[in-house]
């Protein structure tokens, strides 16, 4: 029996969005080290750096608001909708940045800026992440789900190495001053501008199949609601606790690792940048692979490799890490970090979409999800920076691979997904043959 087709036109709709959003998202953190003493007056650099990771934190704790909102929209008005939405926000507060006055024309109004749209951003993640992975998964039929969600990791990934790509070329291509007076601000003026373009492209999707029978269905009043969610509160609690480890060390290895790198291991920032570039690129190419396999073998297998190689390796790894002197050493090594946590990376999104009905999956994928990133994914780099502040910077490896057991325990013991019907057809098609195993 032949694989069935990827439906590639909502794949690349899902996803290329997704892959602006965190472009701008994770711009502002690969920037930070140019743009922090342009908001805050002059001290020390670690200092700088904290303050501008406190507002990066912020932006993660507007997320389960974001998660709830938008969650709520893409349960009651479809996939398509709160897609269309997101983008259109992420947009606004990539243009608020880009135009934000500094500490030196205004004093603390232009960090006040900074912080507003941060927490746009953050709405707009929020709700961004659970609509695409939604989408994602709803539109492709059984047996290759793992595959196509896996493209939203390669998406938020290539938006990384799009604003990496873009502070190489800025660094060759400008001065330090010119980087640090006004440099800066030209990735955000990019993803403002390639957020509307996809706003456009976005507005030709298909709405879902699930969602269109839900929606025939289910009354509006029931769907995206807070009381279904409830009712569905042990797979709102295993979201949790299986993005728990996972979103720690998604940002160890990705937004600090440029800055560990230099403040920690001394690498020159363009050696960091490059360094962070090369190795994200190879683990964006693993995803799909990845995603595949699950579709072989299933979801938990990939998480559990994960969870053993996370919490017994980022000690050991992190370690050596702060010691290289050269990009080789530093790319083989980050490199390895990144394909222990693409056991989770490649499914995290599929898994979580596949634990839900249809007419509360947006909001379940969202709300759960923004919650852990902003308790421990968006605290990441704070709480790495507090603990190089504080003179114990092992302690942060320590505790990114304590999340990553209290993770592998939910590992370990979670049902597997990968046959879960999501419409009717599929509930159909799956009761004429047995299951696999």
């Amino acid at each position: 029996m032949s694989k069935p087709r990827v439906p590639w036109k909502a794949v690349v709709g899902g996803s290329v969005g997704n892959l602006v959003e965190w472009y701008d998202w994770f711009v502002y953190s690969s920037f930070a080290l140019y743009f922090a003493a342009s908001f805050f007056p002059e001290g020390d650099d670690t200092a700088k750096a904290l303050n501008t990771m406190g507002i990066f934190a912020v932006g993660f704790f507007m997320r389960p608001i974001g998660g709830w909102l938008l969650g709520r929209y893409a349960d009651k008005k479809g996939r398509k909708a709160a897609l269309t939405l997101t983008v259109t926000l992420m947009s606004a507060s990539a243009l608020l940045i880009a135009i934000a006055p500094t500490y030196e024309s205004v004093g603390y109004f232009g960090a006040v800026v900074l912080l507003v749209a941060r927490l746009l951003q953050g709405i707009s993640v929020g709700g961004e992440y659970a609509a695409s992975a939604t989408y994602l998964t709803e539109a492709t039929p059984p047996g290759r789900r793992g595959f196509a969600s896996s493209f939203q990791y390669v998406s938020m990934t290539g938006g990384q190495l799009i604003g990496l790509g873009l502070q190489i070329i800025l660094q060759n291509t400008m001065s330090k001053e010119a980087l640090h007076s006004y440099g800066w601000r030209i990735p955000f003026i990019v993803g403002a501008v390639a957020a509307v373009v996809v706003f456009y492209l976005r507005r030709s999707l298909m709405e879902t199949e699930a969602y269109g029978e839900e929606e025939r269905e289910v009354g509006a009043e029931k769907r995206g609601s807070i009381s279904q969610l409830l009712a569905h509160r042990k797979e709102a609690l295993l979201v949790i606790a299986l993005t728990m480890g996972g979103t720690v060390a998604y940002y160890t290895y990705t937004t600090y690792l440029t800055k560990y790198l230099t403040l920690t291991a001394e690498l020159p920032k363009e050696t960091a940048t490059l360094v962070s570039f090369s190795a994200l690129f190879v683990f964006m190419c693993l995803q799909p692979l990845a995603g595949a396999l699950s579709d072989r073998i299933g979801r938990r297998p990939l998480l559990i490799t994960f969870g053993i190689g996370s919490m017994l390796g980022t000690v050991p790894l992190m370690t050596a890490l702060s010691g290289v002197t050269g990009f080789a050493g530093a790319f083989v090594l980050s490199l390895t970090g990144l394909i222990i946590i693409t056991g989770y990376t490649s499914i995290n999104a599929v898994v979580k979409a596949e634990l839900f009905p249809t007419h509360v999956r947006a909001l379940g994928v969202a709300l759960p999800y923004a919650i852990a990133n902003a308790l421990f994914g968006g605290t990441a780099e704070y709480v790495a920076l507090w603990f190089k502040d504080q003179g114990v910077e092992s302690g942060f490896y320590w505790y990114v691979a304590g999340c990553a057991a209290v993770s592998l325990v939910v590992y370990l013991t979670m049902r597997e997904t990968r046959d879960a019907a999501l419409s009717r057809a599929e509930q159909a098609a799956a009761e004429s043959v047995p299951a696999r195993v």
